[in-house]
């Protein structure tokens, strides 16, 4: 005999949507709880010592702090170091231990110089605190595009005395030209990297964003040391390219008041950084 065709209704289409709807986001939160765990349980041991009377000098832990920890703790057999300029104020290097009383800072990048003339007002104070306390540091130049190659490479030159022990020089390019084309930029570029090269004889280190290395000057540096900037929150891994990597420009460091501070990934041990100095 055939069978009688049931009326009742399938078990799932009792279930509410709400239901649907907050075990979905369950899902999402234990997602993120996991991803993100190294860091949420960085932000609670901050809570702890608070509750326990203990001094924190960071206490005020943002999402960037966790995904921040996220990134190191992927990269922790690597080397870490910060990147300075007089937007982060008087600094006290003899605090600039580590990076959220986890990570040793190895190195730190100083700005230096910017045009063909422009000073950076606190970078002999950050040269000075730097070596003093045992960092392995290098001066970096910001180029602007629009004036003259030769005369930015004489600034730089004229403030920077790089020692042995030093990390190499760096070009910064961030902007695009308004006055000349992309094409005289690169022979501009080019032309900084030769002078600067010649007199320190040690090729300089180049520093970008992702895109405008992809976009402009990947096919024309080949052979150098590439330092890329990407903060995006959800990139938590270094392209092959990449030989330092500027994950982040709000890490909370102890030593610095007024503003958050850019921290950086290099693709190697301390004794591969060392190897690449003066």
């Amino acid at each position: 005999m055939p069978r009688k065709k049931s009326n009742t209704p399938p078990f799932y289409t009792k279930i509410k949507l709400s239901t649907y709807v907050i075990g979905f986001l369950v899902l999402i939160m234990l997602y993120f709880t996991y991803r993100y765990r190294h860091g949420i349980n960085y932000y609670f041991s901050i809570i702890e010592k608070t509750l326990k009377g203990e001094k924190i000098t960071d206490d005020k832990v943002t999402k960037y702090d966790i995904r921040n920890i996220e990134v190191m703790d992927n990269y922790y057999l690597k080397t870490f170091g910060v990147d300075v300029s007089h937007y982060q104020g008087e600094i006290d290097w003899t605090k600039m231990h580590t990076i959220y009383q986890l990570y040793p800072i190895k190195f730190a990048f100083i700005r230096s110089t910017m045009g063909g003339s422009a000073l950076d007002e606190t970078f002999e104070e950050n040269w000075k605190g730097a070596k003093e306390n045992n960092i392995l540091r290098g001066a970096y130049h910001f180029y602007r595009p629009d004036e003259n190659s030769t005369l930015q490479a004489q600034n730089f030159i004229r403030k920077v005395k790089i020692e042995d022990g030093d990390l190499p020089p760096v070009l910064d390019i961030e902007t695009m030209p308004r006055t000349q084309s992309v094409d005289k930029m690169i022979e501009g570029l080019k032309n900084w990297c030769k002078i600067v090269e010649e007199h320190y004889d040690i090729k300089p280190i180049i520093y970008t964003s992702d895109k405008y290395y992809e976009d402009f000057l990947q096919a024309h540096f080949e052979g150098y040391i590439i330092w890329i900037a990407n903060y995006n929150f959800w990139v938590e891994r270094m392209k092959g390219h990449w030989d330092f990597w500027q994950f982040t420009e709000k890490a909370t460091i102890d030593g610095v008041k007024s503003n958050k501070v850019d921290v950086n990934i290099y693709n190697g041990t301390v004794d591969d950084l060392e190897a690449l100095t003066l």
